[in-house]
């Protein structure tokens, strides 16, 4: 059983045992839905300041809408489109601090104003991205991104 927690440590401590958290709701589970509905669902309820967390699966050329915490979404983003898109083609992290002002931009909750997006894969390849859009400019920082990047990598060992 899970139950929720209140993080009141420094951000490193939280960031650290919410990957510990992630780690035991994986443990034995190598279902990818089930992992990745788990994933967004903790982050959701851990980090601040956040209106959507989800996953985008890549299939045939573009990301698919996976499992998500937030309102509706877009459902097909083509690699190399908005944020997103472009996380996919690059296979690296882009963490936007106004989505307004970036080029191509997909709106898919008009509420969005920055927005960090990090690349998921198995064996080394590209099986989709994990997006996290914030009502607020300049939300995410590199130590986010630093400790995010360490959430996907505990993540990628489960499926």
């Amino acid at each position: 059983m899970f139950n929720q927690k209140s993080y009141q440590g420094t951000l490193e401590s939280n960031y650290q045992l919410v990957t510990k958290q992630l780690k035991a709701l994986l443990s034995g589970e190598k279902d990818l839905i089930a992992n990745l509905s788990n994933a967004c669902a903790l982050l959701n309820q851990f980090l601040e300041d956040v209106n959507w967390v989800g996953f985008y699966l890549y299939k045939e050329d573009e990301l698919v809408l996976g499992p998500f915490q937030g309102l509706p979404a877009c459902v097909r983003i083509p690699v190399g489109r908005g944020v997103c898109g472009t996380a996919a083609e690059k296979v690296q992290t882009m963490r936007v601090e106004d989505v307004q002002a970036f080029p191509g931009h997909i709106a898919c909750d008009a509420a969005s104003r920055s927005e960090i997006v990090i690349p998921l894969k198995k064996n080394g390849e590209l099986i989709g991205v994990l997006d996290i859009d914030s009502p607020s400019l300049n939300r995410f920082t590199s130590e986010d991104q630093i400790h995010l990047e360490s959430f996907v990598q505990e993540l990628e060992r489960h499926i």
